[in-house]
């Protein structure tokens, strides 16, 4: 049995019907509103193995929060004792934009954390809390949120 092939429209190849398409419109919308969604105001990084090895990782992400075109402070919450200011200077981030802060007296890093995130000082606060529970991280989140900050937790281990 045969069937004539009569076609009714000319078919474009695939390449080309893609192409025919207007894709002005639909990027507008995706650099508008890349997700749809505000920011996070918490990560978390979980770095294991070597100090050093982990602190290579985590050099260019520093870097790059050191960098932004926000004006407030990057802040380091109680950094492994590796993070010197030579580690700094070495690893290329921009020490006018940083402050180092260690708890004093009876204040954990989770309560410095906090406040920090909570006055709005710093665009991102990053510490090292580990272990960081649940009520913790709620507890960082919130106070991430007041403030317009993010909040990045380094776990080494």
């Amino acid at each position: 049995m045969q069937f004539p092939h009569t076609p009714q429209h000319t078919q474009l190849p695939l390449f080309e019907a893609f192409m025919a398409q207007p894709l002005v419109p639909v990027l507008k919308e995706v650099i508008e509103s890349p997700w749809g969604v505000e920011p996070e105001a918490f990560s978390e990084l979980s770095l294991r193995g070597a100090a050093g090895n982990c602190l290579n990782l985590l050099a260019p992400i520093l870097r790059e929060l050191s960098q932004d075109q926000d004006a407030r402070w990057l802040t380091l919450i109680a950094p492994p004792a590796s993070v010197t200011q030579a580690w700094l200077r070495d690893a290329g981030l921009n020490r006018e934009r940083i402050l180092l802060l260690q708890p004093r007296g009876t204040q954990s890093a989770q309560q410095l954390t906090c406040e920090a995130l909570r006055l709005g000082r710093s665009h991102t606060v990053v510490s090292w809390i580990n272990p960081l529970n649940a009520t913790a991280r709620q507890q960082l989140i919130s106070a991430a949120r007041t403030g317009d900050a993010q909040s990045l937790n380094i776990r080494l281990g």
